[in-house]
């Protein structure tokens, strides 16, 4: 009788859970029996096993085969078994000494040929594995760059399993081509995509600020929803710009801190849309997916376990909702929980998942069916209680986690052919940003936040207050109902952004009162009319 044993990494959602690979080989008929809950690509891979491991030039053991994947309890699913369930039927065969397998994690597809295949989560399966105490890994050579993201991890990229047996055997390693060797597309990088999966996740692309004719209102609330990481809707006629806008928001945001790429970088590795070649998201993540999303897509879903939705895969970016009154209220109405809480709770009947969301929202709606109610540009054609149905899509629950609210007025004809010489670049706004955000983690060293939007409004009234008589037009709108407490809250938030914006150690009266007119759209008197956040 033969036992071995290794280690291998199961994906729940986008964390990971050590599984324990066991072979088991006793005398009888020649079978090979898989259990620990498998899924069908799992199962299957007693004959991706057999034929990588016969094609590798070694002999697979004819006895009573049986490999236990542990915890039992916990649904396993994928390809990435693959090179732990080899190695420990090689283990108990005794062709590779089962002790050397034993300290070992291993992640990777088997092809029949035993070429070494990629999988998708290799970041986020490391990274459990570094926390259960593992210091050395196996995956294949395409992801080596991904699982060295880890710290304190020795990481080994193999091309084919006879690679890894020479290794672990103390034999000379075999020199292997590239898939891709003849110039044809490596095949094996199919894995690491899901199918559709032709995301962006390093922002808007090479788009610049200065693009953006006129819009002084709306570049100033930009400037101050980056500086803030505040949620932004932009409200006006079809053509005046909002997309423009929204596209830009990325560029003028501060790169992720570490901690923040690597969060960022586990969610788009396991959903597949981690590019080839660029194995840690550095910049703020930006989607924008259509109207017509669903449920699923959005909030995240899927058969049997769920999968990450855009909000997960904006975590630390920007999700961008164009035409969003056009999106079904229900979906819409299913953001309120990850604007608050930085995460989504999704209940399944195989389990329960809970996933990063702490992203940027930017809503832009037209203001009617038509786009020309209230403008200039034409008569509304729109019936008045076709507005009222067409804005109630927008429900007040989730405008009231919105903190800016602007109107995007159409652009003039002498601010369109002028816009070259007097608009402000993205670099020149994003330096504002980076001070902006610098001044806020200052005043918030030793707290678990890292931006103003983050702050409770607890801690915004009692820590740090704000100049004597600064809220009294704030508390005026809330005698009047005009504004809820979730808003005053959010008000206190918008005024430190722009206290930080404008390097006052102290929100004033004229911080606040500009604030509030970001967030109600209503003219007080105090919005910039030039570039920037400035008065």
């Amino acid at each position: 009788m033969g036992f071995a044993r290794t280690c291998s990494v199961a994906l729940v959602g986008v964390e990971g859970v050590l599984v324990e690979v066991q072979a088991d080989l006793e005398p009888g008929v020649a079978t090979f029996t898989l259990v620990g809950l498998p899924d069908k690509s799992l199962v299957e891979s007693r004959d991706r096993v057999r034929a990588a491991v016969v094609n590798s030039g070694v002999d697979w053991p004819q006895k009573k085969l049986t490999v236990g994947l542990s915890p039992a309890a916990v649904p396993k699913g994928g390809s990435g078994f693959d090179l732990a369930v080899a190695c420990a039927v090689l283990g108990a065969a005794e062709r590779i000494d089962p002790r050397r397998l034993t300290d070992l994690l291993m992640i990777g597809e088997l092809g029949l040929d035993g070429r070494v295949r990629p999988v998708r989560g290799v970041l986020p399966a490391v990274l459990a594995a570094a926390d259960a105490g593992y210091r050395q890994v196996v995956v294949p050579e395409q992801t080596a760059a991904e699982a060295a993201l880890v710290p304190e991890v020795a990481v080994l990229g193999v091309r084919s399993l006879g690679q890894l047996i020479a290794v672990l055997m103390d034999e000379a390693v075999p020199e292997e081509e590239p898939a891709a060797s003849d110039g044809l597309p490596d095949l094996g990088l199919a894995g690491l995509a899901v199918p559709g999966g032709g995301l962006s996740a390093g922002g808007g692309g090479e788009v610049d600020l200065c693009e953006v004719a006129g819009q002084h209102t709306a570049r100033a609330a930009l400037e101050v929803a980056a500086a803030g990481r505040h949620h932004l809707f932009l409200k006006g006629p079809p053509g005046a710009g909002k997309t423009l806008l929204a596209e830009r928001l990325p560029g003028i945001l501060p790169p992720l801190s570490r901690q923040e790429s690597l969060e960022a970088t586990a969610v788009h590795s396991v959903a597949g849309v981690l590019p080839h070649g660029q194995p840690l998201v550095s910049r703020p993540p930006y989607y924008a997916p259509h109207h017509s999303a669903s449920m699923a897509s959005l909030i995240g879903g899927g058969t049997g376990l769920p999968r990450p939705g855009a909000v997960s895969l904006a975590h630390h970016g920007v999700l961008f909702l164009d035409e969003a009154a056009e999106c079904a209220p229900r979906v819409l109405d299913a953001l309120r929980q990850p604007l608050e809480s930085g995460h989504v709770m999704i209940a399944r009947s195989q389990g329960m998942l809970r996933m990063p969301a702490r992203l940027q929202l930017v809503l832009a709606a037209n203001p009617c069916p038509c786009g020309r109610h209230g403008t200039t540009a034409g008569e509304c054609e729109c019936r008045p209680a076709a507005v009222r149905r067409y804005r109630a899509r927008l429900s007040g629950p989730l405008l009231d986690r919105v903190d800016l609210r602007v109107q995007v007025e159409p652009v003039s004809r002498a601010e369109l052919l002028g816009a070259v010489r007097s608009a402000e670049s993205t670099a020149t706004v994003a330096a504002r940003v980076a001070v902006a955000r610098q001044r806020a983690q200052e005043r918030l060293t030793g707290t678990p936040w890292r931006t103003n939007n983050e702050v409770p409004g607890h801690e915004l009234r009692t820590r740090w207050p704000l100049e004597r008589g600064a809220l009294s037009t704030v508390e005026s709108d809330m005698e009047r109902g005009f504004l809820t407490a979730r808003g005053l809250d959010r008000v206190l938030r918008v005024a430190w952004t722009l206290a930080d914006l404008a390097d006052h150690a102290r929100p004033t009266k004229e911080d606040v009162d500009l604030a509030l007119e970001l967030r109600t759209g209503v003219s007080r008197g105090a919005v910039a009319t030039g570039s920037g956040a400035a008065r």
